[in-house]
């Protein structure tokens, strides 16, 4: 049964961290871009940032850079999203998407993603 399952969501206030897993079971992550997402009520889903296979080249949207940082462990089969200085703008369900290549795209409509996660929410509250 291939899965993505998002974990690290939750409540916090303005200016705090939290930091997002994606874990694969029943297939590897090894060779495919991963991206990750997130939707507010009412708006469409936006990609926040997406990693290489390899991890050698990472992308983020402009509202994130320099307080979000992608990662990856694939001995883990993991990709972490750390998020640093949150604020309420970014409340939102996350999601991560495996690509079906080994690169990856900030776009959810790339026709890249093959595999998407349920999804954990984030607030941003004080």
């Amino acid at each position: 049964h291939l899965q993505l399952v998002e974990s690290g969501g939750g409540l916090v206030q303005p200016g705090g961290s939290l930091r997002l897993s994606c874990a694969a079971s029943g297939f590897t992550l090894d060779y495919r871009g991963i991206g990750w997402f997130r939707q507010a009520p009412g708006k469409e889903r936006e990609g926040v940032s997406c990693i290489t296979s390899s991890g050698g080249n990472t992308n983020y949207a402009d509202s994130v850079k320099g307080r979000f940082t992608i990662s990856r462990d694939n001995a883990k089969n993991t990709v972490y999203l750390q998020m640093n200085s949150l604020k309420p703008e970014d409340t939102a369900v996350y999601y991560c998407a495996a690509s079906s290549k080994f690169w990856c795209s900030l776009s959810p409509w790339s026709g890249v993603y093959d595999d998407w996660g349920q999804g954990t929410q984030v607030t941003v509250s004080s």
